[in-house]
């Protein structure tokens, strides 16, 4: 047999009066049935929690360790309905969120601060994941919404472009290209000794790199999946790199940068990615914010 959570209300309301006629009055009850209720408690606890007498009633040792659990319990069934229609509702809960390592370099944080200023009871898990990671969680329910880069499954997938940069060429500092005082073309790069890209970890910027400045399989020292690492190599004079606009908040000492030259101005995409079928309300009240907000980031 369990206690009832009138039951813990009717000793509550014993304890904080210490009067068995007040309580009941405070209860919107008679005093018989409030008695019977802690009885009925105390047998199910298998310890004495009150001592009354015609003159007082004061709290056991066990009554008083009892109390604080008390108290505990009905504060978390009082909150309970609430938190079910936050949770419901999409205003609590839980948005797991994967993103690739360049996002963190500005749009990520802004992002971040958005949804906690409007969403503040929905926390956020973050997963630093390249974009094909990013789609097999969102297949596998693991992550709710990506920040990755396209081509994506558009009949499993929604999705909504985040940002757009321009792709530069960081280079080390004192390199020719940096001295040029214009923009970079695929001609100024030939035989340029470039760390590229690789193919299958980073396969969104190797394709695009390849479309707007291919680069020789014999011109290629480096290939790497993190921007990051190839600024570090850069910085270190193994050759150039393409990167996004974004890098250049990062303050590699010996790397410069310079714009490349592309038919769209700004070719490096970011989008919003997520399931279409979600069972998750925080996910949608999510995009929402990140709708109305869209303009900032």
């Amino acid at each position: 047999m369990a206690f009832t959570l009138e039951q813990l209300r009717g000793f509550v309301a014993v304890a904080d009066e210490l009067h068995f006629g007040r309580a009941a009055a405070r209860l919107k009850m008679t005093q018989p049935p409030l008695s019977r209720q802690i009885q009925k408690l105390e047998r199910v606890v298998g310890a004495q929690l009150l001592e009354r007498d015609n003159r007082r009633v004061t709290l056991t040792a066990a009554g008083q360790v009892f109390l604080v659990e008390a108290r505990r319990l009905l504060g978390l069934a009082d909150s309970a309905p609430e938190l079910a229609r936050r949770v419901s509702s999409g205003a609590s809960g839980v948005v797991r969120i994967g993103f690739t390592a360049a996002s963190t370099y500005g749009v990520l944080g802004r992002l971040l601060n958005d949804l906690a200023a409007e969403l503040p009871d929905v926390d956020v898990d973050l997963s630093e994941m390249v974009t094909r990671e990013q789609v097999a969680g969102l297949l596998n329910e693991e992550v709710d919404l990506g920040l990755g880069r396209p081509p994506f499954d558009e009949e499993a997938f929604g999705n909504r472009l985040l940002h757009r940069e321009a792709l530069l060429v960081a280079a080390p500092v004192g390199h020719r290209l940096l001295e040029l005082g214009r923009p970079v073309t695929a001609a100024d790069l030939a035989s340029t000794p470039v760390v590229m890209h690789s193919p299958t970890q980073a396969k969104y910027f190797y394709d695009l790199v390849a479309r707007v400045a291919p680069v020789a399989a014999e011109n290629t020292v480096h290939t790497v999946s993190q921007v990051l690492t190839m600024l570090w190599l850069v910085a270190a004079g193994r050759g150039v790199a393409f990167v996004p606009a974004s890098a250049a908040r990062l303050p590699i000492e010996g790397v410069a940068f310079v714009r490349l030259e592309t038919s769209v101005p700004q070719p490096v995409e970011l989008h919003l990615l997520w399931a279409k079928d979600s069972k998750n309300p925080a996910l949608w009240r999510t995009l929402a914010v990140l709708e109305r907000r869209a303009g900032r980031l």
